[in-house]
């Protein structure tokens, strides 16, 4: 039975900025603000690059907080 904080709201954005710690800066499509992103774990235990201009979709927070970027398009 899922229930409505299980279900995260994903969105796909572009890579505008490189930031240290593998901290990215996203445009989002849809509304065209700018977010903070990290990378999710199997993005990391995979090594897989993101870079400059790449095409992410995003897992955004409820919150406010930073969204994690969840797959590499």
């Amino acid at each position: 039975m899922p229930n409505d904080k299980d279900e995260k709201k994903n969105t796909i954005g572009c890579v505008i900025e490189l930031l240290p710690n593998t901290l990215f800066r996203v445009a989002v499509q849809e509304s065209k603000e700018e977010i903070l992103a990290y990378l999710s774990g199997k993005i990391r235990l995979h090594r897989i690059k993101i870079l400059l201009g790449d095409k992410v979709e995003l897992q955004i927070d409820e919150y406010g907080g930073k969204a994690r970027i969840v797959k590499r398009l």
